[in-house]
């Protein structure tokens, strides 16, 4: 006691992150067999309903087993963001804490797991019209002139950006328009107020890249095979979608379309596939090692599952 007030003790969460293919949904189910956790899906991905193949989303009889929340959140013509993430995981960790369990949050959307441990600055929200007219000039010009021109505005935001992100570019454009002031400059004045829960943050990172490549490239391989193609079909069926919507500019979805629209040959398809998640996984690398610094695991080590369930174990009991 001090003053008279009992020390508050904050609930403990688990962070599972690690780049795509390097096994967090088995680690996850694993703990979940054997601690009293529930599981938050962190994906950017997953949260678009009838995107299962190429988000790799855990199957319906695991699902039933080993619920997992914020999946199947919105349909793809919709957008979501790393603040209403934040918003929708902290209400979902309040409910799991609240049952007695610990909430396990797993996924590969580093930019979520930031904004979720080190919250988010107050920037205005999406404004249609201005990013109507970024992406006619993005349609004139191309996503790597537009990157030069946040350049010349925000240089820090645009140094981590790559050319053609073309979400991030264009979000960036938005806030210096509609603000006048750089992104960069917004979010170093904030000042986010951290969750109130103690973190275990474990990554899971591959010690031979070589043997990451062959998992995704296995992995490309079996979404194709499972149906991937078609998929992406019937979600053109089903909704309006176009080509800059987040949904389709997911890994593997984006692929596919540009077959589908006839933009690249469909030979290319898996060689583009690959290449993309490639990529993907290198700045979810990058992200763990230099951002996020969570404690790390050898994903390809034979006794990976050991060493996460004791240190689990040792904050859990």
């Amino acid at each position: 006691m001090r003053n008279g007030t009992a020390r508050h003790s904050p609930p403990p969460a688990i962070l599972l992150m690690g780049p795509t293919a390097s096994g967090k949904t088995a680690i996850a189910i694993e703990l979940a067999r054997r601690f009293p956790v529930e599981i938050v899906s962190v994906d950017s991905a997953q949260v678009f309903r009838d995107m299962d193949i190429g988000t790799a989303k855990p199957d319906a009889a695991t699902l039933a087993e080993f619920p997992h929340r914020l999946i199947n959140l919105i349909d793809p013509p919709e957008a979501y963001s790393a603040a209403k993430f934040r918003s929708d995981a902290l209400a979902a960790m309040a409910a799991i804490t609240a049952q007695g369990k610990v909430p396990l949050l797993v996924g590969g959307s580093m930019l979520y797991f930031k904004a979720l441990v080190d919250g988010l600055v107050d920037l205005p929200p999406a404004d249609p019209p201005t990013r109507a007219a970024i992406d006619r000039q993005a349609a004139v010009v191309g996503w790597p002139a537009l990157h030069a021109e946040l350049a010349a505005v925000d240089p820090v935001t645009a140094d981590r950006l790559q050319r053609g992100d073309a979400q991030r570019i264009q979000r960036a454009l938005e806030v210096f328009r509609l603000t006048g002031q750089p992104l960069s400059t917004l979010l170093a004045a904030g000042q986010p107020v951290p969750p109130d829960h103690l973190f275990l943050s474990i990554g899971l990172l591959p010690s031979q890249r070589g043997v990451l490549h062959q998992r995704i490239a296995e992995r490309f391989d079996a979404m194709l095979a499972a149906g991937l193609e078609a998929e992406v079909e019937k979600l053109r069926r089903k909704y309006v979608l176009h080509a800059e919507l987040p949904s389709m500019r997911c890994v593997g979805y984006r692929q596919v379309w540009e077959v589908q629209q006839g933009i690249v040959p469909r030979r290319e398809l898996r060689e583009r596939g690959i290449c993309a998640t490639r990529q993907l996984a290198k700045r979810q690398i990058t992200w763990i090692g230099n951002t996020l610094r969570p404690q790390t695991f050898d994903c390809l080590s034979p006794t990976l599952l050991s060493e996460i369930l004791d240190s689990v174990g040792r904050v859990l009991g």
